[in-house]
């Protein structure tokens, strides 16, 4: 491999790594954002990133602009905290909360394995960054998940507790389902007929045996 090759290949690792770590400094020192800060990077100016946040996280998804700016898809989850309406599908204003109540265990599972979704998109993107340039983490939102200073609420908690409960129930569901035996017997019009007329000679002898009809 030529000199300047090699060269070229050790910068991007370098790169590479500085994204790594750069990155895991926000992870331990996230920025705070405020309802209103975040609602101006909604997509509708083109000069700012695209962010949305999800039980109170935060994710840079500008990269993803064709599907979370206007006109897209996921538009609906830019520039707020709308972790509701990734269980429910409603995208009415009502629906674009960052309220969970009345959620059931298995649906508060499901918006938590949303969250890890993004999150695991940071380490692609931190390594791969400048080939994939995906999801990266943005800081934290003030409000019903975390406090002032940034540290999770007693509603997050409880989110991720009842997250927890879902997620047994589901491995439970899951272990019940694996107990079921399978159904594995052939069935055809003649064995079907065969069946019938198996059940209808036994009926007979049953009568004839008790009544003495037949």
């Amino acid at each position: 491999m030529a000199r300047g090759a090699r060269f070229l290949l050790v910068l991007a690792l370098l790169a590479a790594l500085l994204a790594v770590v750069f990155q895991l400094y926000r992870l331990r020192k996230p920025r705070l954002w405020t309802v209103e800060e975040l609602s101006l990077y909604n997509g509708t100016n083109e000069g700012l990133p695209i962010l949305l946040a999800i039980l109170g996280s935060v994710f840079d998804v500008t990269k993803g602009r064709s599907h979370y700016g206007p006109g897209g898809g996921y538009h609906h989850f830019a520039g707020r905290d709308a972790s509701r309406a990734f269980v429910s599908g409603n995208f009415t204003g009502d629906g674009l909360t960052d309220s969970l109540q009345g959620l059931s265990s298995s649906e508060v599972n499901s918006i938590v394995d949303w969250r890890k979704f993004y999150f695991r998109k940071i380490y692609v993107s931190s390594f791969l960054r400048a080939i994939f340039m995906l999801f990266i983490f943005a800081g934290k939102l003030i409000g019903r998940y975390y406090d002032s200073q940034g540290n999770p609420t007693k509603y997050l908690k409880g989110v991720e507790m009842k997250a927890k409960r879902g997620a047994q129930l589901l491995e439970k569901q899951k272990s019940d389902e694996a107990k079921i035996p399978g159904c594995n017997s052939k069935w055809s019009q003649q064995e079907g007929g065969e069946v019938v007329r198996a059940v209808v000679e036994g009926a007979k002898q049953l009568l004839e045996l008790v009544f003495g009809i037949i």
